[in-house]
């Protein structure tokens, strides 16, 4: 499990690509923390370090499915990505709860700066709007963020769409140590919707089908 605060901007050092999927080498100051096995969250995807490279670099494979979601499979060498080890038992949990497991990609569609803060405008499926509400929080490209702003309506249309969109607002802080500074109209993000959201949602389903219904139904009339 991670927060979404970003605790390294690493660069990847190389790629490989081949049929079965790709392999990154990372270089980043938490490579010395990292031992074979261990998750690292990089652009908010899960993974798991697969090789040492020696000195600031760990390696991470990235397998098929990953790459359909998620935006990994755009990386090339001298990339930047947002790092981070899982949370500890004794850590603050000082973003939210982030497992990891991207819902799928956003498009940057406006970048609009207000006053110190920088507001960016993302188009999403609206499977995934369906939980992102204003003020909630959300995870772009591994960053904890919350929610300045949603559409008021995910119709029924595409990502693109302009009423499928939401926004969020970074400070300098967000620009200085993470990729979002540097996205701009166009670029692809990772997203991942608050795991709680997800539960709700799906608890609903179960309590508002024909069969809970009529359950609910006769547990009250005897």
């Amino acid at each position: 499990m991670f927060t979404g605060l970003v605790q390294d901007l690493g660069e990847v050092h190389r790629v490989d690509r081949t049929s079965d999927g790709v392999r990154l080498s990372v270089k980043s100051s938490l490579a010395g923390e990292l031992s074979e096995g261990d998750s690292v969250s990089v652009n908010g995807v899960c993974l798991t370090a697969t090789g040492m490279c020696g000195g600031e670099l760990f390696g991470a494979d990235v397998m098929t499915e990953t790459l359909r979601r998620s935006s990994l499979g755009e990386l090339e060498g001298g990339s930047k990505v947002n790092l981070e080890l899982p949370l500890r038992a004794a850590d603050r949990l000082g973003g939210h709860v982030v497992q990891g497991h991207v819902d799928g990609v956003g498009l940057v569609r406006e970048v609009r700066e207000e006053g110190f803060a920088r507001v960016v405008s993302l188009d999403a499926d609206p499977s995934l709007l369906r939980y992102v509400v204003e003020k909630g929080s959300i995870a772009v490209d591994g960053v904890s963020l919350t929610v300045s702003a949603v559409s008021p309506s995910t119709g029924s249309g595409t990502g693109g769409d302009a009423t499928h969109w939401f926004e969020v607002s970074l400070i300098p802080e967000t620009l200085e140590a993470t990729t979002l500074g540097a996205r701009g109209a166009g670029d692809v993000v990772n997203l991942e919707t608050d795991i709680l959201a997800r539960h709700v949602q799906r608890l609903l389903s179960f309590t508002n089908s024909p069969a809970a219904l009529a359950a609910s139904t006769e547990g009250g009339s005897r």
